[in-house]
């Protein structure tokens, strides 16, 4: 046949095709290397694109992959924080932000019941002083969302040094407050009388503008100080007067305790300012029957909604006298911020919001969407956001106190549970405070602090 090759025709045989000569030629050799290597190939790159997927991506804004984080809140309702839910949802539609409002009641536990079932919101707050109770689930802010320098610059020290761990910083707050002494303005012009700046002026303007009947019974008290069953926020001004008096809280003992304990208890052991027969100093002071009061920005809402007409304003707290004109003011923070879970599987989209809700423009609209429910929102945390409400009658007290506060685990209405560190120091000093009402002495009372207190702090590594 034509084209065909007649040396190769005449080895063909005609019959199966086998060669002529009877002889069977070798199989053919295949190259499975090749295959081989495309499979392995395949199956990389299907894990290198599953693994960006699921944790490059999420790192950059959710990327492909929609995520739903859960916050639990605990203070705000829904309408205050759903514009700016809806805000970022608009510039981040792969992201949904789930707020759930928690009961006070049971929070801590409630809390810790959930991360420790790995059912734990992405987002949840928790208080400044409760970071030893939760470090170990508390996830460190990313380098990338904020800079350990961009943070230090933003908030107030005190909460740099709340929520800083040996693995970073570990929460993003979006509100701030502090302890101030809140003044009845009609007893005070009523008297003629100049708001106090001192501890030692204080103590003079209460004792007299307290009224008594011809029993001796309180009438018109001046301050809410020196007990423990009705005055509101004691834990936290008790703390504030140690650590003005130069008290290593740690260890609470000693001279300088032993002036702070006896000083606070002596408006009502001695000066008679306040006792026992009265109702809760935020009732008194709502009722228009106490002259001064301490309390953080919060109790200002129950105060209008008990008494709308009652004319007060909220100053700095006193300071001690000082010996010199540079001598450090030191005032008293309790607040709450905003954590992630660190076992969420979202974590880094959950800074991400965070970071949008710390803005000043998000700050400024949490703010005043809470004013359209109550007298003013939660006063900021940021420092270059203090001018905005440093001369606001009600909230500039609590901002105007941001530079100097320090903070401590005495802290009131934290609802951390019998077992919570708060509950726990508080009954402490509670013992001591009834102690010495009770005329025990002073430092007896306060030897058995120490010991509480140290024992407290060791669950969390922190004894002295």
């Amino acid at each position: 046949m034509e084209g065909i090759n007649p040396v190769v025709q005449s080895q063909v045989s005609p019959v199966g095709g086998m060669p002529s000569g009877g002889q069977v030629p070798p199989p053919p050799q295949r190259n499975l290397k090749k295959p081989l290597l495309i499979v392995v190939g395949v199956l990389i790159l299907a894990i290198l694109g599953f693994l960006a997927y699921r944790f490059v991506l999420p790192m950059f804004g959710g990327g492909a992959r929609e995520q739903t984080i859960t916050w639990w809140g605990l203070w705000e309702d829904e309408a205050v924080v759903a514009p700016l839910i809806a805000e970022y949802a608009q510039a981040n539609p792969k992201v949904k932000i789930e707020y759930v409002k928690q009961s006070p009641q049971d929070y801590r536990e409630r809390l810790t019941n959930a991360l420790a079932k790995g059912t734990g919101p992405d987002i949840f707050r928790f208080h400044n002083s409760w970071v030893p109770m939760f470090v170990s689930e508390l996830d460190s802010l990313p380098p990338e969302v904020m800079s350990s320098t961009e943070f230090s610059q933003t908030f107030y020290s005190v909460i740099l040094s709340d929520l800083t761990t040996t693995n970073g910083v570990v929460g993003l707050p979006i509100g701030f407050d502090t302890l101030a002494l809140y003044i009845n303005e009609e007893i005070f012009e009523k008297n003629g009388k100049s708001v106090p700046r001192t501890w030692d002026d204080l103590r003079q303007t209460a004792i007299e503008l307290t009224i008594k009947d011809e029993k001796g019974k309180i009438e018109q008290a001046g301050v809410a100080l020196g007990r423990t069953e009705n005055v509101d926020h004691w834990q936290e001004i008790l703390a504030l007067m140690m650590l003005q008096n130069g008290v290593r809280m740690t260890n609470p003992t000693g001279n300088l305790a032993e002036v702070a304990l006896t000083y606070y208890t002596i408006f009502s052991s001695v000066d008679g300012v306040w006792d026992k027969t009265l109702p809760p100093s935020t009732v008194a002071f709502a009722n228009g029957k106490l002259a001064m009061y301490f309390a953080p920005s919060w109790r200002i809402f129950e105060i209008k909604n008990a008494n709308p007409n009652l004319k007060f304003k909220v100053i700095p707290v006193p300071q001690l006298a000082k010996d010199k004109p540079t001598d450090p003011d030191v005032t008293y923070a309790t607040y709450w911020v905003e954590g992630v879970w660190k076992r969420s599987e979202n974590r880094q989209a959950a800074w991400n919001f965070l970071k949008f809700l710390s803005t000043q423009e998000a700050q400024q609209k949490l703010y005043q969407n809470a004013t359209t429910q109550r007298a003013i929102g939660e006063p900021y945390p940021r420092v270059d956001m203090l001018p905005t409400l440093a001369q606001d009658p009600l909230a500039g007290a609590f901002v105007s106190q941001g530079g100097t506060a320090k903070s401590w685990y005495l802290a009131s209405r934290t609802f951390d549970g019998p077992t919570g560190i708060n509950t726990q120091i508080n009954k402490y000093f509670e013992d001591a405070v009834n102690a010495v009402n009770s005329r025990t002495k002073v430092s007896v009372a306060l030897e058995a602090v120490a010991a509480g207190v140290n024992q407290v702090l060791s669950q969390y590594g922190l004894a002295r």
